[in-house]
């Protein structure tokens, strides 16, 4: 299913979600059977707690600073870099500086 954007049109991820303070933002881009893809932005300081997901999800930052802990074992990523989560194996994010992400969420 295709969640307001066009497919087979080129896309400026980082510009097409907005930073609001204090608070976190979500845009699903697509969504499948199979998984799913989803713009998040997170101002300085918030976060998602330390939660564990079916899917292997790849983090890739889009503008920022985050620390993105995987099985409480921290990683500092910044702007164009990626780190994959395994599915089922507890991570949580948090805002180093505000900064965006694209989430892909991949069943398997």
């Amino acid at each position: 299913m295709n969640i307001g954007f066009e497919k087979g049109t080129v896309l400026n991820l980082e510009q097409m979600i907005d930073y609001a303070e204090g608070g976190v933002v979500s845009k699903q881009v697509i969504k499948t059977d199979s998984g799913n893809l989803t713009l998040f932005s997170f101002d300085e300081g918030q976060g998602l707690t330390e939660h564990t997901s079916p899917y292997n999800a790849v983090v890739q930052v889009l503008d920022g600073q985050a620390e993105i802990s995987i099985n409480r074992q921290p990683h500092i990523l910044k702007a164009g870099q990626t780190i994959i989560m395994p599915a089922n194996v507890p991570h949580a994010l948090h805002a180093i500086k505000r900064f965006k992400m694209l989430l892909s969420m991949v069943k398997g």
